[in-house]
C-alpha cells in the first residue's frame, strides 16, 4: 500500500470511523468539514508511526494539509 491509500485508509478508519469511506486525493479535509484541526495532530503522530517521519507542529496548518495530496507531499518531502 503507498503513502496515500495508507493514510486514507487510516483516516477514514480511525479518525472519520467509516471504513468504507473513500477519500480523494484532492478532496478537502478540513476545510470540507471531513476532520477538524486537532485531528491533524492524530495524523501527525501516525506519520511519525507509520512513516518514520516527523512533521514539525507549524508545517500542520489548514493551509498545508488540507487535502491528502498536501499531506502526502509533506511525507515525500521529508523521505528524501
Amino acid at each position: 500500500m503507498d503513502i496515500s491509500n495508507k493514510l486514507a485508509h487510516y483516516i477514514s478508519t480511525d479518525i472519520l470511523r467509516q471504513p468504507n469511506r473513500v477519500i480523494k486525493a484532492d478532496e478537502k479535509l478540513i476545510s470540507g468539514g471531513l476532520i477538524g484541526s486537532f485531528d491533524l495532530v492524530d495524523i501527525q503522530a501516525f506519520i511519525e508511526t507509520e512513516f518514520g517521519v516527523w512533521i514539525e507542529d507549524p508545517a500542520m496548518t489548514v493551509k498545508t494539509c488540507d487535502t491528502l495530496a498536501q499531506i502526502v507531499r509533506l511525507i515525500e518531502e521529508r523521505k528524501t
